[in-house]
């Protein structure tokens, strides 16, 4: 059966935190040690999720694919962190574990840019670990390039060093 995507609800937000975290262990566990994966909990992502929808569900669009009925993963956009104008942030694509390779990811990434488009932004950025390597392939054979800057966050106790990659939304 086909993937279907819908814009997210409150009642998504708790499943959307418990598939982000199993998405981020099967993503980040080759690069990253387990200490660093093992919190936040399922629950705690989902609280997280609640949390975050609360503050900006005005300016940001969650979207969440379904197959059969069930949740297979999402995309959270918004305003861009540099606050261009012009200039949307796919701010996450997540996917559950056993859809990796089915589509779905690309089926997000190109309703959170046709999303983009029709918000009025003409270029989109993102974020990306960089030593995800299988992240970085999806997004640049979706035609994402890196600009050539860099910003160091934590997950847990690990530095995760991340590039910044852009491309202009079709159409523009």
């Amino acid at each position: 059966m086909t993937v279907t995507l819908r814009p997210a609800v409150a009642d998504d937000l708790v499943p959307v935190g418990a598939l982000h975290q199993r998405s981020r262990i099967a993503a980040y566990s080759s690069f990253l040690p387990p200490e660093a994966l093992a919190d936040p909990t399922p629950e705690a992502m989902g609280a997280y999720w609640v949390e975050r929808w609360t503050w900006e569900r005005d300016e940001h669009l969650m979207t969440v694919a379904e197959r059969d009925g069930r949740l297979v993963g999402f995309s959270y956009l918004g305003p861009d962190d540099g606050g261009d104008p012009a200039t949307g942030l796919l701010n996450a694509i997540h996917l559950d574990p056993a859809e990796r390779g089915r589509g779905t990811g690309r089926a997000l990434m190109v309703d959170a840019l046709d999303t983009m488009r029709a918000r009025g932004w003409r270029r989109a950025v993102l974020w990306v670990l960089e030593s995800n390597a299988a992240a970085r392939h999806f997004y640049e054979r979706g035609g994402w390039r890196a600009t050539g800057d860099r910003r160091e966050e934590r997950i847990g106790p690990a530095r995760t060093p991340q590039l910044r990659y852009a491309r202009q939304l079709p159409g523009c």
